[in-house]
């Protein structure tokens, strides 16, 4: 991965073939969004500009043949770079990642509300079997809520995983940046990620609490989870650099979290909540790496 970052940052032409070239393959749009946020993060937005315009040539096409996403998730990681560029602390950022996937959720009721209503509908009639014995329990008032928390769910689930997206690529671009000009250096920034207590608690009780205040409000449950599961992330990076323990153990990690997301999501999850009352980095040192500077290698 160094050699297509040193590629890309060879000069104007080779930023542009890589940044346009994967943004017309929608499969590729995340490494179209990671080379855009290491130009943009090493460059500036003056001297990128010419070289995203290209990107955006080709996410502009495939959202008039009806695919908006290459475009949003462009844009969106470009978003996130712009203000990681200006100084805005990674904590920030996430919870900035929060209003993004909103957006993303809205953009997409509004194109494909036909198909993910069809498809919340047949969900609907397999309800009594993927629920068996819980939903022969409820009341009719309770099965129409359950109903109509599908579709705005279903949005929220596909916003946040173009929000991981985003957020991916531009710690991609971040990591290239700081192989390329200051190696260690994004290391040292994810194990630092810690969102604060208020933060926190906002978003469990978003995420808990905002179904009952509208099927709508449900969107927010997938979106606020993940800053928090980034967090979790980062507090084990964190642990195992301060302990010196083997790589073992972020490869376990990794490896469990594909077969077991649903638990390993959750225990990342509140992990990351008790650690934001209690902060368990803070407690054994030190944070790693307070005086090494930002991974953007500028001085």
């Amino acid at each position: 991965m160094r050699a297509l970052a040193d590629f890309i940052m060879r000069g104007r032409v080779q930023a542009t073939l890589v940044v346009a070239g994967c943004a017309a393959l929608p499969l590729m749009v995340w490494l179209s969004a990671a080379a855009g946020c290491l130009v943009l993060l090493r460059r500036g937005p003056k001297d990128a500009f010419s070289v995203l315009l290209w990107a955006l040539l080709p996410a502009l096409a495939w959202w008039f043949y009806g695919e908006p996403r290459t475009l949003m998730v462009l844009l969106g990681s470009l978003g996130l770079a712009a203000c990681l560029r200006s100084g805005m602390a990674w904590n920030r950022l996430l919870l900035v990642s929060v209003a993004l996937g909103l957006v993303f959720g809205v953009v997409l009721g509004a194109v494909f509300r036909e198909p993910i209503e069809q498809f919340s509908q047949v969900l609907q009639q397999h309800l009594p079997d993927m629920l068996e014995g819980i939903y022969q329990k409820m009341s009719i008032e309770e099965r129409a809520r359950l109903g109509s928390l599908i579709t705005p769910v279903l949005i929220g689930l596909i916003a946040a995983m173009m929000q991981a997206l985003s957020l991916l690529a531009l710690m991609l671009g971040r990591y290239w940046q700081a192989v390329l000009y200051n190696p260690g250096g994004f290391g040292r920034e994810f194990r630092e990620i810690r969102i604060a207590p208020w933060p926190a608690m906002m978003l469990l009780a978003l995420m808990l609490i905002g179904p009952n205040f509208g099927s709508q409000v449900a969107m927010l449950t997938p979106l606020c989870s993940l800053p928090l599961l980034i967090s979790g992330l980062a507090l084990v990076h964190g642990l195992v650099a301060q302990k010196r323990l083997a790589r073992f153990w972020l490869v376990g990690m990794y490896v469990t979290l594909v077969p077991f997301m649903q638990l390993v999501y959750l225990l990342l999850v509140v992990a990351a909540i008790v650690d934001s009352l209690i902060d368990f980095r803070g407690r054994r040192g030190p944070k790693d790496g307070a005086d090494q500077g930002s991974a953007n290698g500028e001085g």
